[in-house]
């Protein structure tokens, strides 16, 4: 099954399921040990942790880069996050194929104009029109085809417009190609997505960023009807204050003493780093004497017959 093929199935499924947010490939694959089935790589992650600003500061060539290096590292399916697809529909066309040669899973795009300006600042929420999203969506269908789960995220409610038009916009994208819908909202109350899904008649998956509204009940979601939630940045915040604690701590006692209990142990880094795996293909590539041969015969050969 591709990872594309398994990110559609967690949309799919009757139950409510959580993409967890990752910011590169060792955050990635935490979350995969962690049991979540999916993950989801954000642009603001991806970003912070360049030292950039979320406002596509990271070229699309970088992202799909650090990507490539989370694909190739865990099993589950990643949906990205590539923001308004970094440009007009070409653009989009250029990472929706770079993408789906990585085989990472799915991408995501926003419905606002390029730069993007990230959904919780306060100004400049501008939405696409949306004709010119939908030919981007389909410009990303075409390209990728079954290779990239397709996800168009409707910021209507971001930039402050009403219940009416954020349904008629997701009914386009679906109907443009879109094989679910992500519906965002920055309330802290979950009022605008849950009055959204009395109104979603379709049947393409929906899917919601509760980062303002984090601490509703699972249930809530998923008698309202909603398939995937994701947890977007906690997993960033989460290591900045751990980072933040530690440096504090160690800038002012200058030693670890009463620290070192904190953190992990350094042979976790080599865990996850996966040296066990590099141990065992030195057993077996590092000297190899081919079937019928034995060792001697081999190490019997002349040098000069050896090295030509």
């Amino acid at each position: 099954m591709t990872k594309a093929h398994a990110l559609a199935r967690l949309f799919e499924r009757p139950d409510l399921d959580f993409l967890m947010g990752a910011h590169d490939a060792l955050s990635a694959q935490i979350a995969e040990e962690s049991g979540f089935s999916g993950v989801w790589l954000s642009g603001l992650g991806l970003s912070a942790t360049s030292g950039l600003r979320d406002s596509n500061e990271l070229s699309w060539t970088q992202v799909t880069e650090r990507i490539g290096l989370v694909a190739d590292r865990v099993s589950v399916p990643g949906l990205v996050d590539i923001d308004t697809g970094y440009g007009d529909f070409n653009n989009v066309r250029l990472v929706s194929r770079k993408l789906a040669r990585t085989g990472v899973g799915g991408a995501c795009i926003e419905d606002k104009v390029f730069p993007k300006v990230n959904s919780f600042l306060e100004n400049g929420q501008v939405l696409a029109d949306p004709a010119e999203f939908c030919g981007r969506l389909k410009a990303a269908k075409d390209t990728a085809g079954a290779d990239m789960y397709l996800v168009a995220r409707c910021e209507a409610f971001v930039a402050g417009r009403t219940l009416s038009e954020a349904v008629d916009r997701c009914s386009l994208y679906a109907e443009s190609g879109a094989d679910a819908v992500l519906v965002h909202s920055k309330l802290t109350s979950p009022d605008e997505v849950l009055a959204f899904m009395r109104e979603w008649s379709s049947s393409v998956p929906v899917a919601i960023i509760p980062t303002k509204y984090s601490t509703v009940l699972a249930e809530v979601f998923e008698q309202a009807g909603i398939s995937v939630a994701i947890w977007a940045n906690q997993s960033l915040r989460a290591a900045i204050g751990a980072m933040q604690e530690l440096c504090s701590a160690l800038r002012e006692q200058r030693t670890m003493r009463n620290l070192e209990g904190k953190i992990v142990d350094l042979t976790r880094v080599f865990e996850l780093a996966n040296n066990a795996e590099l141990d065992l293909a030195k057993d077996l590539y590092s000297r190899y004497v081919p079937p019928g041969r034995s060792d001697e015969t081999v190490s019997l050969l002349p040098e000069a017959s050896r090295s030509a």
